[in-house]
């Protein structure tokens, strides 16, 4: 018995270890069988993101371009499943090049990336744009609610990241490769005279090497435990978008920097904590015709850095509850039926260029979008009142059912794919006849393909999209009872563009090329994530 004795406690050792170990085991099982989430977190074009927690509440903003609203909003409460909760401004001003008036336009231009900060119990989201030459700051004190105020001033600071220190001074960091300083005013009118101004950094570039050819740029500048750190995007030239990061004791430095991640051209974008403690870096990648998509990367610290991603790689599934979809969150399917006490339109909507809010309805005619041709434009880009949403990734399809009874001789109205080398299905009059056609402008040029004559004035158009390993094609149907569907025309081959700066966006139309005061009534838009076409 005594030996036997002496021999339990070991025995009870080697127990408890073999259970233990069962129960890492189990619990690693159990964790490779839970739904994570899968990079890229938003298959869809939301570029720039600015992003900040307040509480357990997550609130990011993106690029706008030439859309209006501008300066979107959008919510999550895990890092994962965002929603747009609204827009910053209306419009960012009434000029010819925003309100495609006298054969001018803003695409590519309008505002671009934008600062999200919350500051002793406002909100403030900031942009700038070549298009008014000025810097502009929103606030509201109700992210969700709003209302927003402006204000703005010369001149327009590139890339800016908007910073409240310690200390109650306000700055922005600027600047593409040589990277300013300017300390604003407390109220944030203008920059301080007197104030810091100042070269931080001379070169930002340089640790990624001699050979850039996007200089660094796209700052954000975050403040943890009492260094500043830097947030830059530069471009090799024969290499990759590449994330870099300088650190600082001081504000006005000086700065070391480092490249903090190379893969998968995964860059541009900054640090996000949660409430449990988890560090992350949400970035953006550039996904051929969809757009510039967002990432979440893993972050730990290192001898005070950030150190992003696992073994040097943005992962593809993240220790985050799984993706729910973009609908309705991020895009949506409208029926166009309204109460009285919504919104005219959700905030999935966005106007290409600002809206002349006297020619489209929802009133008019109760349950449709009504369209009505102000003017006369020469084609599709030229057109006002074109109402869009993002395309999305693997596949997705729009659908539409309009009704033409309201089109004059040489009107066009249909559902397109936004970019400059754009393509749509639509419905035109030639005389007293109706005709279905599909047009690509694929070659730089529009082009019709197909004409379908047509004596119906009630059609249903539909575009599917391609995105699976960058395909980037999209085909284009018609169907005169909604069920029965044909194919109109060659598929389109997509293409991203700088001249529009953007993914391509579903795009309800109607224009005039002969006489103004035509209108289509749209009945519906609908999307999924299914597509029948094959390559």
């Amino acid at each position: 018995m005594g030996a036997m004795s002496k021999k339990l406690p070991v025995f009870f050792a080697a127990l408890t270890a073999v259970v233990a170990m069962s129960l890492v085991q189990a619990d690693e099982l159990q964790k490779a069988d839970v739904p994570r989430a899968v990079n890229p977190i938003i298959w869809a074009d939301v570029p720039d993101m600015s992003m900040i927690r307040v509480g357990s509440a997550y609130y990011m903003s993106s690029t706008t371009m030439h859309l209006s609203p501008g300066l979107p909003i959008m919510k999550s409460d895990d890092l994962v499943n965002w929603r747009i909760i609204g827009y910053a401004y209306s419009t960012l001003a009434d000029n010819d090049a925003l309100a495609l008036r006298n054969g001018r336009n803003a695409y590519g231009a309008g505002s671009w990336a934008s600062s999200l900060r919350y500051h002793n119990g406002m909100y403030y989201a900031t942009t700038f744009s070549s298009t008014t030459g000025r810097t502009h700051i929103y606030r509201t004190r109700d992210i969700e609610n709003g209302p927003w105020t402006e204000n703005s001033f010369r001149p327009s600071l590139h890339d800016h990241t908007l910073f409240f220190d310690d200390d109650g001074r306000v700055y922005m960091i600027y600047g593409g490769g040589k990277l300013r300083l300017v300390e604003l005013n407390a109220d944030l009118s203008g920059i301080k005279p007197g104030g810091i101004q100042q070269v931080v950094i001379e070169d930002a570039s340089r640790p990624a090497g001699a050979n850039v050819g996007l200089p660094a740029e796209g700052s954000q500048l975050f403040k943890v435990g009492g260094r500043y750190y830097l947030f830059n995007i530069a471009w090799p030239r024969g290499g990759m978008r590449t994330v870099l990061i300088h650190r600082a004791e001081k504000i006005t430095g000086p700065y070391e920097g480092r490249v903090a991640l190379q893969d998968k051209g995964v860059a541009q974008g900054g640090l996000i904590d949660t409430p449990e403690g988890d560090w992350y870096a949400y970035l953006f990648r550039d996904l051929g015709a969809v757009g510039r998509v967002p990432y979440l990367v893993p972050v730990r610290w290192e001898d005070g850095w950030p150190v992003l991603g696992r073994e040097g790689k943005a992962p593809e599934t993240l220790d985050l509850p799984p993706s729910r979809g973009l609908s309705p969150g991020i895009v949506a399917s409208d029926e166009f039926d309204r109460r009285s006490d919504e919104p005219p339109l959700p905030p999935v909507w966005q106007w290409n260029h600002n809206p002349d809010d006297e020619h489209w309805s929802l009133s008019r005619r109760p349950g449709f979008l009504r369209i009505t041709a102000a003017r006369v434009d020469p084609d599709f880009l030229s057109a006002r009142n074109t109402l869009t949403q993002r395309t999305f990734g693997p596949t997705c399809s729009g659908e539409i059912r309009l009704d033409t009874a309201g089109l004059n001789d040489g009107d066009f109205a249909g559902l397109g794919l936004l970019q400059k080398h754009y393509g749509f299905a639509g419905v035109t009059r030639r005389g007293d006849q109706r005709a279905i056609v599909v047009v690509s402008a694929e070659s730089g040029e529009p082009t019709e393909q197909e004409a379908v004559p047509c004596s119906e004035a009630i059609v249903y158009l539909k575009a599917e999209c391609d995105f699976r390993n960058q395909a980037d094609r999209a085909q284009f149907f018609y169907s005169l009872d909604g069920r029965r569907w044909t194919a109109l025309g060659r598929p389109l081959r997509m293409r991203y563009t700088l001249p529009h700066f953007m993914g391509y966006r579903f795009a309800l139309f109607h224009y005039a090329t002969k006489t103004p005061g035509g209108w289509t009534d749209f009945d519906y838009f609908r999307i999924t994530d299914r597509i029948t076409f094959q390559q």
